[in-house]
């Protein structure tokens, strides 16, 4: 155990955590260069095509150190995304150090300090890292100064390296070595293992990631969950290297993985404790605190065929999933669905291509919303986070809805266009400071349901991509808020329904009613969108009807053979108006949801 060191990489985004840890595989010859790829530990569609983490993944590099010792040691590259940071919070848990990647050319950003926060609750020794020191405008000093003065890190530790040409990278290794304790455990004790993550394979069953802490564990033990109790009998172990590699045995200490025919998805819960079942240990391990959901969205599949499907692909990503929660749900225009929470839309964005990439099912989703607090007037309490379940406006006595406290990073020169920003999405209580010269640290308490729409995207955009934000859930306040309706031909399209501000109800209805009129295909009559609050209509706008020439046919003549044609058509046109459905385009449904870049 004493040569077992276990650590992952931390950062903020695009501070290059993948390329370090591509560095140490190829440094440590786990991978021949034939074989290598960039990212290679980013093994999902979808992460090397956005180029960013999304699951962390672990690996076991030998090492030997100068001194001539041999250590293992185990990595977990970690995402940088806040809607991430419960990935980070499970990885953390598996180590006993962290690397603290910090860019030479940005400097300390919001998602450096936020994931500091996570390694120092875990008690991890920190080693910062400066990356990126071959860049023309690297400043390694000065980000040395910011590390000891905002973060409070001994400078001594610091280590200077390019994870792009591989320089400084063997120093890395030599500081993990020295300065990341061993871990602690005992390997003669009762089986002890934490699942920190799993995964499902339609060959083998459930993939469980564990890290032992005390004990051993083997091929033909019979191992039980504690949360539920249920056993197995464990038919193979092993340590994660590029690929997955068979060994005869784990022991505390160890972070590997076991297979023991888990078919039923929902026996593995990340954070539960294994033990065996002839010995147990006394009692469980704790666990990860639950992550709180704050965007919901209603899921359903376009054909009504593949519901059951969309039930087990749900199964199986939570498994690999933990944050992602999901109910049964029902509409009227789209059928049986599930309502799902995410931490963010680039979380819900993330498990759309999921669905439809791995499962192969095509999805509509919802318009996305958070979940307010209904006070009614028999002093009852609602949550409601979907408009179906709007209560009778005559029953409401207050709304509250939940406040965030954001703190946005940003360079001095984009203080105006920030605060124009948080302005015009009902921003509170702004203050800043500066935490270095040229840069502005800007807190301001903001509604939950302004930021989930596009105010991460705006944010980017006005700050040329320097702004960082990371947020946390503050409190409920009062609120005017109303049901936003979207009538297509005079009926009401539950799908589109959403809750807003009566301050920005009817700018948004009128924005949903134009996406829709470019996204409807015209038909024999005229359709009419509406965007009503209640009985009162907020915006409208039409879609002009096909029309044949029926008049084509009459050379000269008198008028009234032309007037008579014209009248049958309108009348044939008013009756098709009556009786016409108009279908709804998937796209037409996404296109509401985004904003207007």
């Amino acid at each position: 155990m004493q040569n077992i060191r276990n650590f992952s990489i931390i950062a903020h985004i695009d501070h290059g955590k993948s390329t370090l840890a591509d560095r140490m595989i190829q440094l440590c010859r786990q991978v021949s260069d034939r074989d290598f790829k960039d990212q290679l530990l980013d093994n999902m569609d979808i992460e090397r095509e956005r180029g960013i983490t999304i699951k962390s993944q672990t690996i076991c590099l030998p090492y030997t150190a100068k001194d001539g010792k041999e250590y293992i040691l185990n990595l977990v590259d970690t995402p940088g995304h806040v809607d991430f940071s419960y990935e980070v919070s499970r990885a953390l848990s598996s180590c006993e150090g962290a690397l603290l990647l910090v860019d030479a050319a940005q400097g300390v950003e919001a998602q450096t300090l936020a994931n500091l926060y996570l390694a120092m609750e875990n008690d991890l020794e920190i080693i910062p890292v400066i990356n990126k020191i071959d860049l023309p405008s690297a400043d390694p000093d000065g980000v040395s100064l910011q590390i000891e003065e905002d973060l409070g890190l001994d400078g001594e530790l610091i280590q200077q390296c390019s994870a792009k040409t591989g320089a400084g990278v063997a120093e890395i290794f030599e500081a993990i070595v020295k300065h990341i304790p061993p871990p602690k455990g005992d390997t003669n004790a009762p089986l002890q293992a934490l699942i920190f993550d799993a995964n499902y394979d339609p060959f083998r069953g459930t993939i469980i990631s564990i890290k032992i802490v005390n004990g051993t564990i083997k091929a033909g033990n019979t191992i039980k969950f504690m949360s539920n109790n249920a056993e197995y009998r464990v038919e193979e172990v092993g340590l994660f290297r590029v690929k997955r590699e068979k060994t005869k045995f784990l022991s505390a200490g160890d972070v590997g993985y076991i297979l023991a025919g888990v078919k039923t998805v929902s026996d593995t819960r990340p954070g539960d404790t294994i033990t065996l079942a002839d010995n147990p240990c006394p009692k469980a391990l704790e666990g990860f605190k639950e992550v709180q959901q704050v965007v919901f969205s209603s899921i359903y599949p376009i054909s009504t065929d593949e519901y059951e499907d969309l039930a087990t692909a749900l199964e199986k990503l939570q498994l690999n999933d933990a944050a992602l929660i999901f109910q049964k749900d029902t509409s009227a225009a789209l059928g049986f669905g599930f309502r799902c929470g995410f931490l963010g839309l680039l979380h819900l964005e993330v498990i759309q291509e999921r669905l439809e990439r791995e499962f192969d099912i095509s999805l509509i989703l919802t318009v996305p919303s958070v979940k307010y607090n209904f006070y009614l007037k028999d002093e009852s309490i609602l949550e409601v986070d979907n408009p179906a379940y709007f209560p009778d406006p005559m029953q409401i006595d207050r709304v509250e809805e939940p406040y965030i406290k954001a703190t946005i990073l940003i360079p001095e020169r984009y203080m105006g266009a920030l605060m124009t920003l948080c302005m015009e999405r009902r921003g509170e209580n702004t203050n800043y400071h500066y935490p270095m010269p040229g840069r502005i640290e800007f807190t301001c308490e903001l509604p939950l349901a302004e930021v989930i729409y596009d105010f991460y995207d705006k944010l980017k955009s006005i700050t040329q991509g320097y702004g960082s934000f990371d947020y946390e859930l503050y409190d409920y306040r009062k609120s005017d808020l109303v049901k936003l309706d979207i009538l297509v031909n005079g009926e009401i399209v539950d799908a589109l329904s959403q809750l807003a501000h009566r301050d920005n109800a009817r700018a948004r209805g009128l924005r949903a009613c134009e996406r829709l009129k470019e996204e409807i295909p015209r038909q024999m009559f005229k359709i009419a969108i509406q965007a009503a609050i209640g009985g009162t209509i907020v915006a409208r706008t039409n879609i002009s009807a096909l029309r044949k020439d029926v008049t084509a046919k009459c050379y000269g003549g008198d008028i009234t053979r032309k007037r008579k044609l014209l009248e049958k058509q309108k009348a044939g046109k008013k009756r098709m108006k009556t009786v016409g459905n108009v279908d709804i385009p998937q796209k037409a449904f996404l296109a509401v949801l985004k904003s207007d870049q």
